[in-house]
């Protein structure tokens, strides 16, 4: 047993009734099925299950997960298991980390359209990097992106873009070479990524007005006028939009830790939270717009779960993309000559991860060190209580 560190899912307990009379009129199945999955995980009302070291039979019961993308304690393990996926497909060149904000103006039409808006986010900012990419005037090759979203602000408050991570070089376009970018420390200019990735995006918000596929809801129904609309968009055009890259670092090594902070994040951590008294939480934040000064922030609790259960994404909805030479359909063939113009080799999965990494998949036994655990028995709970109804916990050191 370890000390009890405050978690989302408190949160949730002690304030999941008052949030519910006040937001549960306007809350989305999906955001009713995070609220309980997140309460729920970890706790007897999911089951438990039996493991044993096939060293030392040594055995432990753990409660089950919840498994939900969008809970604090589920994606450290989700995320190991991807790492270990994504590293054979490590180049060992440099990469370049490249973001692309939308402007604060489409939020709320991001919010009430997140499928679909998300989605031509993810293809602005990919087919950006590929043309100009592709550009002889910049680099003259063809790419690989990955590409993460994310939706929050460090106060919780709806903020997407995305995080894309990109080899700082490519094939030629006639696959004769590899083209390596033409000055250290630079990739591509920002200054063109953003007006292209401006031009893009406001295109095809445009054209998805006409097709009428745009929902305005509430506040944003007056918006739904045509001149309203292109009142927004004309004046989005005439700004400039934030694209942001940082110089182009590491090798796999670097990259795999660097893929670890961004892919499998959700709105808050469990880390950053610091007390809940008095129906009010504290918590760690960094401000951008004060050089991320770090600082300590305090919300009503049923605000803190109304911003956290904004970021809950559509059903089925991908978050994590791959685009040009990582697209799957190409993924292999390109990384083959990729390496082959390279002169390098599939990089080795285990030289790549952490021991902590390591021992994380393969649960090591605490006690021998040596042996692995494996679950051999399942006791599944009967019965779940109601979706929204709090219920009792019983937490065990889940290390």
């Amino acid at each position: 047993m370890t000390e009890h560190r405050l978690e989302v899912a408190d949160v949730f307990h002690a304030h999941e009734n008052e949030f519910l009379q006040r937001w549960g009129h306007a809350l989305s199945d999906q955001q009713r099925k995070v609220l309980r999955d997140i309460g729920l995980c970890r706790t007897a009302a999911l089951g438990t299950h039996l493991e044993r070291c096939d060293r030392c039979n040594y055995e432990t019961v753990a409660y089950d997960s919840c498994r939900n993308r969008h809970c604090p304690k589920c994606q450290s393990s989700a995320r190991d298991r991807w790492l270990m996926k994504q590293a054979s497909s490590l180049l060992p060149v440099p990469y370049a980390h490249v973001v692309f904000t939308v402007p604060e103006q489409l939020a709320p039409l991001a919010l009430r359209n997140q499928r679909l808006f998300y989605s031509l986010l993810f293809r602005a900012a990919s087919e950006t990097l590929l043309e100009i990419a592709a550009d002889p005037r910049h680099l003259g090759a063809r790419i690989g992106v990955l590409a993460v979203l994310h939706t929050w602000s460090q106060n919780l408050r709806h903020h997407p873009h995305l995080h894309c991570l990109v080899p700082a070089g490519g094939l030629a376009l006639d696959n004769s070479r590899w083209v390596a970018t033409r000055r250290r420390g630079f990739f591509l200019p920002v200054r063109v990524l953003s007006r292209m990735f401006r031009g893009k995006l406001l295109a095809f918000v445009k054209q998805s007005y006409r097709r009428k596929d745009l929902y305005f809801p509430g506040t944003l129904s007056e918006l739904a006028e045509p001149r309203a609309f292109y009142s927004i968009l004309h004046m989005l055009r005439r700004r400039e939009w934030v694209v942001y890259s940082k110089p182009p670092f590491g090798g796999p090594e670097h990259v795999l830790k660097y893929l670890a902070r961004y892919t499998h994040r959700v709105a808050i951590s469990n880390g950053r939270l610091l007390s809940l008294e008095n129906g009010q939480v504290r918590f760690r934040w960094r401000d951008s717009r004060r050089n991320n000064r770090s600082g300590v922030m305090t919300l009503d609790a049923v605000e803190f779960i109304r911003r956290f259960l904004l970021h809950v994404l559509p059903a089925g909805f991908v978050k994590i993309r791959h685009f040009g030479l990582l697209a799957n359909r190409n993924r292999r063939q390109a990384l083959v000559l990729c390496r082959t113009h390279l002169s390098a080799t599939t990089p080795d999965i285990n030289a790549l991860l952490t021991e902590q990494q390591k021992s994380a998949l393969s649960r090591t036994c605490p006690q021998c060190k040596y042996g692995t655990l494996h679950v051999v028995a399942r006791h599944v709970a009967v019965e779940l209580a109601n979706s929204c109804a709090p219920l009792a916990r019983s937490h065990i050191d889940s290390s």
